[in-house]
């Protein structure tokens, strides 16, 4: 398991199974925990996700599909305890979604 700090001070687990699960749906993901981690830790931005999910947003020059950003969406379940859910790239990041 990886443990990053969210910018809400919440420490972020990321479990085998979600990493696995994460892998599976996108492979490109595969080798990019450090990216994962960083982008909770220290996101562009943060996004309001549909069921009080966060979505931490950072933009990387160097991604095993190009320049791309990715999202990772999380959710803090109290103070002391948060959990991500899942992880990808994209080329540009919702548009309708609220900035925090």
């Amino acid at each position: 398991m990886f443990i990053a700090i969210s910018k809400n001070n919440v420490p972020i687990r990321l479990t085998e199974e979600r990493l696995n699960h994460i892998i599976r749906r996108h492979p490109e993901m595969l080798n990019q925990i450090d990216k994962i981690l960083t982008t909770i830790e220290n996101p562009d931005f943060i996004q309001k996700g549909d069921m009080d999910e966060l979505l931490a947003v950072k933009f990387f020059d160097e991604t095993p599909l190009t320049k791309k950003y990715l999202v990772v969406v999380y959710r803090e379940l109290s103070k002391e305890d948060g959990f991500v859910i899942t992880a990808y790239f994209t080329s540009k990041p919702s548009k309708r979604r609220e900035i925090l």
